[in-house]
């Protein structure tokens, strides 16, 4: 699926104030960490846009990291899968983007993210990338609990269905390339 079709998810708005605007800023300029219940809105809010900030921050890394896995991918299927990956997760880079915009009314700051480090590896590469889909499903769930408008539930849930794809693909490649744990 081409993210470039995509029209973009125009906020609404009926005459009622945006409920994040309000949660978000008194948080943030407290400068306070919540530890809320990861299910409770509006606590959760702070969280999750630390999480899609985290997210957003490693945009740099994982273009590396992909780049990387696809030259050096065995054959022609590996190089078509990894680059169709390559591209959702490009895309899932611009949903956050506009998902943190939505909430705050902000851009997000630039922050650096992890340092590229060269996988020992394709099978190692492959295998960080699996472990890298689990754990950003864990995350992405945090964030999709504190989402309240359909629009941004929506963004989040294909955001997570593909990394779940993601990984069922990362263990396909992991298989048939005879990788061993």
């Amino acid at each position: 699926m081409s993210y470039n079709e995509y029209g973009g998810y125009v906020p609404y708005n009926y005459g009622y104030t945006n409920p994040y605007m309000s949660v978000m800023n008194a948080s943030m300029m407290q400068g306070e960490q919540q530890t809320a219940d990861i299910f409770t809105f509006p606590q959760n809010l702070p969280n999750a846009l630390a999480l899609i900030q985290q997210a957003l921050a490693g945009e740099t890394e994982d273009r590396l990291f992909y780049t990387w896995l696809i030259e050096n991918a065995s054959s022609n299927e590996d190089k078509q899968i990894l680059s169709g990956i390559r591209d959702d997760e490009i895309g899932h880079y611009a949903l956050f983007k506009q998902l943190f915009v939505e909430i705050t009314g902000a851009m997000p700051r630039q922050v650096q993210g992890e340092q590229f480090v060269l996988p020992e590896s394709y099978c190692a590469g492959l295998s960080r990338a699996l472990l890298g889909e689990q754990n950003a499903v864990e995350k992405y769930r945090k964030i999709l609990y504190a989402m309240q408008f359909r629009e941004h539930i929506n963004m989040m849930i294909e955001i997570i269905t593909d990394e779940l794809r993601h990984g069922i693909l990362y263990n396909y490649l992991y298989s048939k390339n005879g990788c061993e744990g």
